[in-house]
Protein backbone atom coordinates (compact mmCIF):
# COMPACT_ATOMS: atom_id res chain seq x y z
CA UNK A 1 0.00 0.00 0.00
CA UNK A 2 2.42 2.10 0.90
CA UNK A 3 4.83 1.44 -2.59
CA UNK A 4 1.58 2.33 -4.39
CA UNK A 5 1.17 6.10 -2.53
CA UNK A 6 4.94 6.53 -3.53
CA UNK A 7 4.32 5.54 -6.94
CA UNK A 8 1.41 7.59 -7.31
CA UNK A 9 2.77 11.08 -5.92
CA UNK A 10 6.11 10.08 -8.43
CA UNK A 11 4.01 10.16 -11.40
CA UNK A 12 2.00 13.45 -9.80
CA UNK A 13 5.30 15.60 -9.27
CA UNK A 14 5.89 14.42 -12.91
CA UNK A 15 2.99 15.32 -14.74
CA UNK A 16 3.32 19.16 -12.69
CA UNK A 17 6.92 19.10 -13.85
CA UNK A 18 5.87 18.46 -17.12
CA UNK A 19 3.08 20.78 -17.04
CA UNK A 20 4.91 23.56 -15.62
CA UNK A 21 8.11 23.06 -18.74
CA UNK A 22 5.32 24.23 -21.41
CA UNK A 23 6.10 28.36 -21.83
CA UNK A 24 3.41 30.35 -21.61
CA UNK A 25 0.93 31.10 -24.73
CA UNK A 26 1.91 34.67 -25.77
CA UNK A 27 -0.63 37.18 -26.27
CA UNK A 28 -0.47 39.48 -29.26
CA UNK A 29 -0.11 42.75 -28.78
CA UNK A 30 -3.13 44.94 -30.33
CA UNK A 31 -2.04 46.99 -33.62
CA UNK A 32 -2.54 50.74 -32.66
CA UNK A 33 -2.73 52.89 -36.02
CA UNK A 34 -3.26 55.47 -34.71
CA UNK A 35 0.16 55.64 -32.83
CA UNK A 36 1.36 53.39 -35.79
CA UNK A 37 0.36 56.69 -38.33
CA UNK A 38 2.37 59.64 -35.74
CA UNK A 39 5.51 57.19 -35.53
CA UNK A 40 5.52 56.84 -38.98
CA UNK A 41 4.95 60.58 -39.97
CA UNK A 42 7.85 61.49 -37.11
CA UNK A 43 10.06 59.34 -39.39
CA UNK A 44 8.95 61.59 -42.41
CA UNK A 45 9.47 64.64 -41.06
CA UNK A 46 13.12 63.92 -40.37
CA UNK A 47 13.24 62.71 -43.92
CA UNK A 48 13.79 58.94 -43.04
CA UNK A 49 11.48 57.66 -46.34
CA UNK A 50 12.25 54.74 -46.45
CA UNK A 51 11.82 53.69 -43.16
CA UNK A 52 8.73 56.28 -43.22
CA UNK A 53 7.18 54.10 -46.32
CA UNK A 54 8.06 50.85 -44.30
CA UNK A 55 5.82 51.65 -41.55
CA UNK A 56 2.82 53.65 -44.22
CA UNK A 57 2.80 49.72 -45.49
CA UNK A 58 2.48 47.90 -42.17
CA UNK A 59 0.08 50.03 -41.48
CA UNK A 60 -2.09 49.58 -44.76
CA UNK A 61 -1.85 45.83 -44.25
CA UNK A 62 -2.63 46.04 -40.19
CA UNK A 63 -4.97 48.68 -39.73
CA UNK A 64 -8.35 46.42 -39.31
CA UNK A 65 -10.29 49.96 -39.12
CA UNK A 66 -9.23 50.85 -42.53
CA UNK A 67 -8.66 54.77 -40.80
CA UNK A 68 -5.42 55.19 -41.38
CA UNK A 69 -4.67 52.69 -43.95
CA UNK A 70 -5.48 55.59 -46.74
CA UNK A 71 -3.63 58.07 -45.36
CA UNK A 72 -0.72 55.61 -45.00
CA UNK A 73 -0.96 55.13 -48.62
CA UNK A 74 -1.19 58.84 -49.26
CA UNK A 75 1.96 59.61 -47.48
CA UNK A 76 3.92 56.95 -49.12
CA UNK A 77 3.21 58.75 -52.20
CA UNK A 78 3.82 62.62 -50.41
CA UNK A 79 7.72 60.92 -49.65
CA UNK A 80 7.87 60.39 -53.09
CA UNK A 81 7.64 64.06 -53.57
CA UNK A 82 9.88 64.75 -51.02
CA UNK A 83 12.25 63.20 -52.64
CA UNK A 84 12.16 64.26 -55.98
CA UNK A 85 10.88 60.39 -56.91
CA UNK A 86 8.16 61.92 -59.25
CA UNK A 87 6.95 59.38 -61.61
CA UNK A 88 6.95 56.63 -58.73
CA UNK A 89 4.83 58.95 -56.53
CA UNK A 90 2.47 59.50 -59.63
CA UNK A 91 2.01 55.75 -59.32
CA UNK A 92 1.55 55.81 -55.91
CA UNK A 93 -1.21 58.62 -56.41
CA UNK A 94 -2.85 56.79 -58.69
CA UNK A 95 -3.09 53.77 -57.01
CA UNK A 96 -4.52 55.53 -54.26
CA UNK A 97 -7.34 56.64 -56.35
CA UNK A 98 -7.90 53.40 -57.63
CA UNK A 99 -8.06 51.69 -54.58
CA UNK A 100 -9.66 54.89 -52.52
CA UNK A 101 -11.94 56.29 -55.43
CA UNK A 102 -14.61 57.93 -53.02
CA UNK A 103 -12.34 58.68 -50.34
CA UNK A 104 -12.57 62.54 -49.39
CA UNK A 105 -9.08 62.94 -50.10
CA UNK A 106 -9.65 61.46 -53.90
CA UNK A 107 -9.69 64.61 -55.58
CA UNK A 108 -6.39 65.60 -53.13
CA UNK A 109 -4.30 62.95 -54.64
CA UNK A 110 -5.48 63.63 -58.47
CA UNK A 111 -4.71 67.22 -58.17
CA UNK A 112 -1.06 66.25 -56.84
CA UNK A 113 -0.83 64.35 -59.98
CA UNK A 114 -1.63 67.13 -61.84
CA UNK A 115 0.61 69.27 -59.85
CA UNK A 116 3.80 67.43 -60.51
CA UNK A 117 3.34 67.94 -64.44
CA UNK A 118 2.62 71.40 -63.86
CA UNK A 119 5.54 72.15 -61.85
CA UNK A 120 7.59 70.63 -64.35
CA UNK A 121 6.52 73.26 -67.05
CA UNK A 122 9.76 75.45 -68.06
CA UNK A 123 8.44 77.47 -70.74
CA UNK A 124 6.66 77.46 -74.06
CA UNK A 125 10.03 75.91 -76.01
CA UNK A 126 10.53 73.53 -73.71
CA UNK A 127 7.25 73.12 -71.32
CA UNK A 128 5.00 71.72 -73.55
CA UNK A 129 5.11 68.28 -72.88
CA UNK A 130 4.20 68.43 -69.32
CA UNK A 131 1.61 71.27 -70.11
CA UNK A 132 -0.23 68.98 -72.29
CA UNK A 133 0.11 66.23 -69.46
CA UNK A 134 -0.97 68.81 -66.53
CA UNK A 135 -3.55 70.20 -68.96
CA UNK A 136 -4.97 66.41 -69.20
CA UNK A 137 -5.17 66.07 -65.45
CA UNK A 138 -6.71 69.51 -64.40
CA UNK A 139 -9.56 68.59 -66.86
CA UNK A 140 -9.93 65.11 -65.40
CA UNK A 141 -10.43 66.70 -62.12
CA UNK A 142 -12.73 69.17 -62.88
CA UNK A 143 -14.50 66.31 -64.23
CA UNK A 144 -14.47 63.51 -61.45
CA UNK A 145 -14.37 65.79 -58.52
CA UNK A 146 -16.26 68.90 -59.91
CA UNK A 147 -17.11 70.17 -55.97
CA UNK A 148 -13.20 69.63 -55.52
CA UNK A 149 -11.86 72.58 -52.76
CA UNK A 150 -9.40 73.56 -55.74
CA UNK A 151 -11.05 75.22 -58.33
CA UNK A 152 -9.74 78.89 -58.06
CA UNK A 153 -5.93 77.51 -58.70
CA UNK A 154 -7.24 75.01 -61.23
CA UNK A 155 -8.34 77.73 -63.44
CA UNK A 156 -5.35 80.00 -63.61
CA UNK A 157 -2.88 76.62 -64.10
CA UNK A 158 -5.70 75.30 -66.47
CA UNK A 159 -5.05 78.87 -68.08
CA UNK A 160 -1.31 78.89 -68.12
CA UNK A 161 -1.37 75.17 -69.51
CA UNK A 162 -3.25 76.57 -72.74
CA UNK A 163 -0.56 79.39 -73.08
CA UNK A 164 2.50 77.00 -73.46
CA UNK A 165 0.60 74.96 -75.69
CA UNK A 166 -0.59 77.80 -77.72
CA UNK A 167 2.68 79.30 -78.01
CA UNK A 168 4.57 76.00 -78.66
CA UNK A 169 1.90 74.98 -81.61
CA UNK A 170 2.42 78.74 -82.80
CA UNK A 171 6.18 78.57 -83.02
CA UNK A 172 5.92 74.93 -84.87
CA UNK A 173 3.96 76.82 -87.40
CA UNK A 174 5.87 79.95 -87.74
CA UNK A 175 8.97 78.07 -88.45
CA UNK A 176 6.86 75.77 -91.04
CA UNK A 177 6.15 79.15 -92.55
CA UNK A 178 8.77 80.37 -92.67
CA UNK A 179 10.22 77.55 -93.87
CA UNK A 180 7.73 77.14 -96.81
CA UNK A 181 5.71 74.40 -95.61
CA UNK A 182 2.91 75.53 -96.11
CA UNK A 183 0.88 72.31 -95.74
CA UNK A 184 2.50 71.54 -92.12
CA UNK A 185 1.78 75.28 -91.12
CA UNK A 186 -1.95 75.25 -91.82
CA UNK A 187 -2.43 71.86 -90.07
CA UNK A 188 -0.64 73.38 -86.75
CA UNK A 189 -2.48 76.38 -87.31
CA UNK A 190 -6.35 75.41 -87.70
CA UNK A 191 -5.44 72.72 -84.64
CA UNK A 192 -4.94 75.85 -83.08
CA UNK A 193 -8.16 77.37 -83.81
CA UNK A 194 -10.27 74.02 -83.05
CA UNK A 195 -8.73 73.17 -79.70
CA UNK A 196 -8.34 77.02 -78.28
CA UNK A 197 -10.46 79.18 -79.59
CA UNK A 198 -10.43 82.72 -78.50
CA UNK A 199 -7.11 82.34 -77.31
CA UNK A 200 -4.24 85.39 -76.86
CA UNK A 201 -3.21 84.47 -80.42
CA UNK A 202 -5.81 83.96 -82.18
CA UNK A 203 -5.15 86.91 -84.37
CA UNK A 204 -1.75 85.80 -84.81
CA UNK A 205 -2.55 82.56 -86.03
CA UNK A 206 -5.31 83.68 -87.97
CA UNK A 207 -3.42 85.57 -89.86
CA UNK A 208 -0.23 83.59 -90.44
CA UNK A 209 -3.32 80.73 -91.57
CA UNK A 210 -4.57 83.08 -94.23
CA UNK A 211 -1.13 83.94 -95.64
CA UNK A 212 -0.11 79.91 -95.60
CA UNK A 213 -3.32 79.47 -98.00
CA UNK A 214 -2.13 82.68 -100.13
CA UNK A 215 1.36 81.81 -100.82
CA UNK A 216 -0.26 78.02 -101.82
CA UNK A 217 -2.74 79.90 -104.10
CA UNK A 218 -5.60 78.74 -102.24
CA UNK A 219 -7.46 82.46 -102.82
CA UNK A 220 -10.95 81.80 -101.11
CA UNK A 221 -9.50 80.30 -98.23
CA UNK A 222 -7.08 83.09 -97.47
CA UNK A 223 -9.72 85.66 -98.26
CA UNK A 224 -11.99 83.67 -95.85
CA UNK A 225 -9.61 84.18 -92.82
CA UNK A 226 -8.23 87.52 -93.39
CA UNK A 227 -11.97 88.38 -93.07
CA UNK A 228 -12.57 86.52 -90.63
CA UNK A 229 -9.61 88.43 -89.05
CA UNK A 230 -10.70 91.90 -89.36
CA UNK A 231 -14.53 91.00 -88.30
CA UNK A 232 -13.63 89.28 -85.04
CA UNK A 233 -10.56 91.60 -84.17
CA UNK A 234 -11.06 95.12 -85.85
CA UNK A 235 -8.48 96.97 -82.76
CA UNK A 236 -5.78 94.48 -84.07
CA UNK A 237 -2.37 95.60 -85.52
CA UNK A 238 -2.29 93.31 -87.89
CA UNK A 239 -5.50 94.81 -89.19
CA UNK A 240 -3.57 97.31 -91.96
CA UNK A 241 -1.86 93.95 -92.84
CA UNK A 242 -4.72 91.88 -93.69
CA UNK A 243 -6.88 94.32 -95.78
CA UNK A 244 -3.65 94.94 -97.81
CA UNK A 245 -3.50 91.44 -98.48
CA UNK A 246 -7.32 90.81 -99.10
CA UNK A 247 -6.98 93.88 -101.48
CA UNK A 248 -4.01 92.41 -103.28
CA UNK A 249 -6.47 89.28 -103.77
CA UNK A 250 -9.29 90.98 -104.59
CA UNK A 251 -8.02 92.58 -107.56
Amino acid sequence: MRKTRIIFLLLSLTLILSCSGKPARKIEEVFDAQKAFANANELMSKKEYEEARTAFLEIKSRDLTKKYAPMAQLRIADSYVEEQELERAIEEYRKFLDIYPDHRYASYSQYRVASIYFDQITGSDRGYGAAAKALEEFEKLKRMFPRNPYKEIIESRIERCKEIIVDYEFIVGAFYYKKGSYSAAIKRFDGLLKKFPGFKKEPDVLYHLAMSYKKQGAKDKAEEYFKLLIEKYPKSPLIPKAKKELSYIKK
